[in-house]
């Protein structure tokens, strides 16, 4: 049975309370199950929400002739619910994160699940906190008054440079600039240049750039 599309305040209504039951049991926070699921299934509109209950993404053998898919089915979103949590409790490097980060801790547990590679998107944590304010799901969490959120600086990507290499020529009996240059696909005043020449004469076993 196909599920009916809802917004996103339907979907957190009706799946808070199992969230905060599984918060109960496990000491995982109920914003985090509830904002990975609305991520992961948006908010239960994606094909494998609506076919195969699954709210989290979770790759598996299924037995549903409707559609054609590399994930796995559930019973109801209760089940896949329930399945995210073990997962976490049960799978390395997941259940690591139980000694680390307390119920209350969302920002931590969201960047170890990202850490610990249940994403390949690396703004895949910050989406989902994201989720979390908008929504405001860090209520269900039932923080003790004055809790002090821990300070988690955004992971920050920077891109690596590629180093160049440099590229040598060393010069043979005969050689000259014009040879070398035709040889390499260059011009003599571009290898003069690079390799600061003021004159054109070469030494075999130098070593020029090219």
């Amino acid at each position: 049975m196909i599920a009916k599309a809802q917004d996103t305040d339907d979907y957190i209504a009706e799946h808070v309370a199992y969230a905060q039951g599984l918060m109960h049991d496990y000491k995982i926070p109920a914003s985090v199950i509830l904002a990975v699921a609305i991520h992961e299934s948006a908010a239960g509109n994606s094909k494998i929400a609506q076919h195969l209950n699954n709210h989290f993404g979770v790759k598996g053998p299924n037995n549903n002739a409707e559609i054609r898919s590399s994930y796995r089915d559930y019973l109801n979103a209760d089940e896949s619910y329930s399945h995210f949590v073990e997962i976490m409790e049960t799978r390395e490097p997941f259940n690591n994160l139980f000694e680390k980060y307390d119920q209350y801790d969302y920002k931590g547990w969201t960047y170890g699940i990202r850490r610990c590679g249940y994403a390949h998107s690396r703004s895949w944590a910050s989406q989902v906190i994201g989720l979390i304010k908008k929504y405001e799901l860090y209520q269900y969490d039932e923080r003790p008054e004055g809790y002090k959120e821990p300070e988690y600086a955004s992971p920050v990507h920077r891109r690596t440079k590629t180093r160049r290499i440099q590229k040598l020529y060393t010069v043979q009996s005969g050689d000259n600039l014009s040879i070398i240059a035709k040889k390499k696909g260059t011009t003599v005043k571009a290898l003069m240049q690079k390799n600061g020449m003021k004159k054109a004469s070469l030494k075999p076993g130098q070593r020029i750039k090219f």
